[in-house]
């Protein structure tokens, strides 16, 4: 700032700007909560919830194939169930994806898995030809294999035909789409090689 020059955080505001948040009486809490238990609206929205709940997670429980002791997070998500494979003690945090293929794409998975939350895994992707809606066309489908003892950090994507072998890391954020070697660490878009476990 030029020397002598006036600092416009000094200078005063006038009354209109300097509004606050306008704090509620108890009457109109009260009203508002009366209004919300009410409204038919909450209600159907409340069961549209618990349907995508019980399409994404409850109903494919039943059809994923998991080793012992696996703790599987109540807001995870998966799609075609019965082409997943998860193994023992396998650990999948809160908020992951796991997509099977709709018709041949397998994502089998080794013991002691560990998913951070928001990793998405992904064995089908559309095709994306021009002159064509992407939701029209079909998917390309590659099966997803993961080792024993692999952890994928938060928020990684993991796409159609990766292969991630035995203790790999996978650094949050990362997005995988080819193999992984036995060990190896990776990171980054795409993932690249970030050391050795």
């Amino acid at each position: 700032m030029a020397k002598g020059a006036p600092d416009v955080f000094d200078a005063e505001l006038p009354p209109s700007l300097l509004q606050t948040k306008q704090r509620l009486t108890h009457k109109i809490r009260l009203s508002r909560f009366l209004l919300s238990v009410v409204d038919p609206r909450a209600y159907l929205h409340a069961l549209k919830l618990l349907n995508h709940y019980n399409q994404t997670h409850v109903i494919p429980r039943r059809s994923i194939t998991t080793g012992p002791n696996a703790a599987i997070s109540p807001t995870s998500q998966f799609a075609n169930p019965s082409r997943i494979s998860l193994g023992a003690r396998a650990h999948v945090g809160a908020g992951c994806f796991i997509w099977a293929g709709p018709h041949s794409g397998r994502i089998d998975a080794g013991d002691d898995l560990l998913l951070g939350p928001n990793v998405l895994l992904t064995a089908a992707n559309y095709r994306f030809r021009d002159g064509t809606p992407v939701s029209d066309q079909t998917m390309d489908e590659a099966s997803i294999h993961i080792g024993d003892n692999v952890w994928i950090g938060a928020g990684a994507i993991i796409l159609p035909g990766s292969r991630i072998g035995s203790n790999a890391v996978v650094a949050a954020g990362a997005v995988v789409r080819g193999i992984v070697a036995t060990g190896e660490v990776v990171a980054g878009v795409p993932a690249k090689n970030a050391g050795r476990r």
